[in-house]
C-alpha cells in the first residue's frame, strides 16, 4: 500500500490556498512539504494540523494506494510503453483511439495516415492536401494518451482535465487566438448542436460540482463513467476539443477502477450523439452504445491476453 496525497492538493486548489501558505498557517518545514508533494510518511500530528486547518477529517485529504496489479490492462500498457512494444494492445489503441476520437470531429485522416504517423513519425506524401491542424491534433492526442496511462491512478481533477486539454489543443492555429485558452476554460459561449451549454462564467463552479458528487461515489461501475461523460459533454467547458477530452477522460477512469474501457467508433458517431442529446431522458441510447464499444475493445483486449497466455 502506497500513501497518496492527492486529495489534500485538490482541497487547496478548490480553495484557492498555495502550498507556502498551507506551510505558513500550520508551521511545517519546506522538508515536510516536500515529503506532501512526494507522497511520504509524514507524522500524524501534522495531518491533525492539517486538518484542523482545513476543517476537514484524514481521510479527506490523504488515502491509501494499491500497488499496481500487474494482470491490470493499465500494468501492460505502460510497460509496452516503456519498452515501445510495437503491434500490443497499446500499440493498437494508440492508433484507433487518436483515429476514431479525431474523425469524429472533423478530422479527414484516414486510419491508416494515424497508424503511419504513429508509426514513423512522420507523413506520407498524399495527393489531396492534409490539414496542419489535422496532423497536429494526432500526435498531440498520442501524447495525451501517454499522460493519462501516467496519471491513471490519480483521482480525477481539474488540473488532470486541464492538462489533457492543454496538451490536445497545443501549437494548433486554435493555440494562437489570445481568446481560445489551451488548457484552461473557455471564455465563449457554445453549444452542442442546437443544445446550449453552461455559460462560460459558470463553468469552474459546475465542474468542481461535477467532480466532487464523482468523487463521492464509494465506488464507480461503468454507468457511472458514462454518466460523468454525458454531464462533462453538457458543460463543454472547453472552447474547443470537449468530445476528444471528454473521451480520453473516460478511458482513464476505466483504466483506474480496472474496468474495459470503450472506443467509440466513428461509423456510430450518431448513435453515440444521440444517446448525448437524449441521455437525461432515456440513459439507455449511450450505455448501450458504450457497451456495445466496451464489447469491440474486449475483444481486442481477449485477444492480446488469450496469446499471451498461451505463450507462457
Amino acid at each position: 500500500m502506497k500513501i497518496s496525497y492527492n486529495k489534500l492538493f485538490e482541497i487547496l486548489e478548490q480553495r484557492n490556498i498555495t502550498k507556502t501558505e498551507l506551510r505558513e498557517n500550520i508551521g511545517i518545514s519546506t522538508a515536510t512539504l516536500a515529503k506532501l508533494s512526494k507522497d511520504e510518511p509524514i507524522a500524524m500530528k501534522v495531518i491533525g494540523d492539517i486538518c484542523n486547518f482545513l476543517n476537514c477529517q484524514p481521510g479527506d485529504i490523504m488515502e491509501m494506494e494499491k500497488e499496481v496489479d500487474k494482470t491490470t490492462l493499465l500494468y501492460r500498457m505502460r510497460e509496452e510503453k516503456q519498452i515501445k512494444l510495437k503491434g500490443g494492445i497499446y500499440h493498437q489503441t494508440q492508433v484507433k483511439l487518436a483515429y476514431n476520437s479525431n474523425h469524429m470531429e472533423g478530422s479527414k485522416l484516414t486510419e491508416d495516415q494515424t497508424r503511419y504517423i504513429y508509426e514513423t513519425n512522420t507523413i506520407g506524401l498524399e495527393k489531396e492536401p492534409v490539414n496542419i491542424d489535422d496532423i497536429i491534433e494526432t500526435v498531440n492526442h498520442f501524447q495525451c494518451f501517454d499522460y493519462i496511462l501516467d496519471c491513471a491512478e490519480n483521482v480525477l481533477s481539474e488540473n488532470i482535465i486541464k492538462k489533457i486539454h492543454q496538451i490536445l489543443k497545443s501549437n494548433t492555429s486554435d493555440s494562437r487566438l489570445e481568446w481560445f485558452r489551451v488548457g484552461d476554460y473557455k471564455q465563449r459561449p457554445n453549444m452542442v448542436g442546437d443544445s446550449k451549454t453552461t455559460p462560460p462564467g459558470n463553468v469552474k463552479k459546475e465542474m468542481q460540482r461535477l467532480l466532487f458528487e464523482y468523487q463521492q461515489k464509494e465506488t464507480i461501475a461503468f454507468e457511472d463513467i458514462v454518466e460523468f461523460h454525458y454531464y462533462f459533454e453538457k458543460i463543454h467547458p472547453f472552447q474547443d476539443g470537449n468530445g476528444r477530452v471528454g473521451r480520453l477522460i473516460v478511458f482513464k477512469e476505466c483504466l483506474k477502477h480496472n474496468i474495459i474501457p470503450f472506443i467509440v467508433d466513428e461509423r456510430y458517431k450518431l448513435y453515440y450523439y444521440r444517446g448525448l442529446k437524449e441521455f437525461e431522458n432515456e440513459r439507455g441510447y449511450l450505455i448501450d452504445t458504450c457497451l456495445s464499444a466496451q464489447d469491440k475493445y474486449g475483444e481486442l483486449l481477449k485477444y492480446f491476453v488469450e496469446d499471451a497466455n498461451t505463450s507462457t
